[in-house]
């Protein structure tokens, strides 16, 4: 097999950020199932996959399992794109113009809360804990997560983390009304708390809090509230399929994440030999900064007590309910989803080729 027969192409993460917003779509997953159909059984599986962002630490588990040859090992053959975040990609798989996606598990759930969906599921879980958290600059006077109130939250376009607000400050005790809401560019997020224009914003605790520390913020200065620390149970990214290319190609999306949990376990068991393989399909990125965001991801959001318990990749029911409970308090579902609607186990490796030595 040729050594180019999967890749992540640094074209296709170029466009999707470009001023045009020009993003290379993925060929028609029934498109693909017909054409494999036709070739010999020997012939690699096409796959269409999209990553929800550029690539960037978080995406290493992909990049190495393209990299090491674990796409090719299961005879696949992956074509990786990028979408404007998880809406766009949940827009993708339930069209079929993919195959498969990373989306965040939360905007899924919304997404199939609508009785009129297609009934797109995950298949794997990526990050067992949601990275949402509320970063905060203590010199602002936010010490802790009470302190918010009479204070100024940055809320960025199509923020996740602030859908699970409402849940969080009920929890804790929060006015929601003694906090203001200040809506703001994603890429003025940073520098309006690096000068003080807002006293805290909501992100990704591998995202916001690390830029802010590369932008010269002391880390001291910096409170990170992880939604996960005050009784969230959210899960964060997982992947998502497309119905009509599990149903035909069943063992295909096996051996996608097959070669998806092995490239995990690589990436924690060598988070600087991953980041080595990730810096290759960035551009003007920096290493210190992206190995610093995995060290994280691994640490919160992907290696957790669940994981070690039960192994990579799965969910918890009565968890996934607690979790349904907070996206209510935010969102109201026209059809509220059970557990099998959106999660589809049997796609899973056995228990035992899930969990770390």
């Amino acid at each position: 097999m040729p050594r180019n027969a999967t890749n992540i192409s640094r074209r296709h993460v170029l466009l999707s950020l470009s001023a045009l917003g020009s993003v290379a779509f993925c060929a028609s997953s029934g498109q693909a199932a017909d054409d494999n159909k036709a070739t010999d059984d020997k012939a690699p599986t096409n796959i269409q996959f999209a990553l929800d962002r550029a690539v960037d630490a978080i995406a290493a588990p992909f990049v190495l399992a393209d990299a090491r040859g674990l796409y090719r090992a299961e005879n696949l053959n992956v074509t990786t794109t990028v979408a404007a975040g998880s809406k766009e990609a949940i827009a993708r798989i339930a069209s079929g113009a993919c195959d498969m996606a990373l989306a965040d598990l939360n905007a899924l759930i919304r997404y199939r809360g609508d009785s009129d969906a297609a009934t797109v599921k995950a298949v794997f879980v990526l990050l067992n804990v949601a990275p949402y958290a509320i970063v905060a600059r203590k010199s602002r006077g936010v010490i802790s997560l009470g302190s918010l109130e009479g204070k100024v939250l940055g809320v960025a376009d199509r923020d996740l983390a602030i859908r699970l607000w409402p849940a969080l400050a009920k929890r804790n005790n929060i006015k929601l009304a003694a906090v203001k809401l200040e809506r703001i560019s994603a890429a003025v997020r940073e520098p309006m708390l690096s000068a003080g224009q807002v006293d805290a914003v909501t992100g990704f605790s591998y995202l916001s809090a690390v830029n802010l520390r590369d932008r010269g913020v002391p880390a001291d200065d910096l409170a990170v509230f992880r939604f996960a620390e005050f009784g969230s149970a959210a899960y964060g990214l997982a992947l998502i399929v497309n119905p009509k290319f599990a149903a035909a190609r069943p063992e295909a999306v096996k051996a996608f994440i097959r070669a998806v949990t092995a490239g995990t376990q690589l990436a924690i068991q060598d988070p600087a030999k991953a980041i080595t393989d990730v810096m290759t399909q960035m551009e003007n990125g920096s290493r210190d900064l992206e190995l610093t965001r995995l060290h994280i991801a691994i640490t919160d959001n992907i290696l957790t007590d669940d994981v070690r318990r039960d192994g990579l990749g799965g969910i918890d029911a009565a968890r996934f309910e607690a979790s349904l409970n907070e996206i209510a308090e935010d969102f109201t579902f026209k059809k509220r989803p059970s557990a099998a609607d959106i999660f589809d186990d049997s796609f899973l490796p056995g228990s035992v080729g899930r969990k770390m030595n």
